[in-house]
């Protein structure tokens, strides 16, 4: 049954469980005195390019980004996300 999922459903999961998962994560950090704990909920790696990247082709110009905070809570949400998908 595993090998009947898409690559596609398994990116959606995951990627959905980061984003609620670091969403959780900053809205918990919010609520929280300044201190250890916000920090340890709103504090991650980044991930990416910070300046935009543009292709120019003098006919076409593309600009290309990505940049992904990650947190404690986001790879909660990612580890939460991938027991629902292994349940399905």
């Amino acid at each position: 049954m595993a090998a009947q999922r898409g690559i596609g459903l398994v990116l959606l999961v995951i990627v959905a469980g980061l984003v609620i998962g670091s969403l959780l994560g900053e809205l918990l950090g919010g609520l929280l005195p300044a201190g250890w704990a916000q920090e340890l909920f709103t504090r991650g790696p980044t991930i990416g390019l910070k300046e935009p990247v543009t292709l120019d082709l003098r006919f076409l110009s593309v600009t290309f980004g990505l940049l992904l905070k990650v947190n404690v809570v986001g790879v909660l949400g990612i580890v939460i996300a991938a027991l629902v998908l292994r349940k399905l």
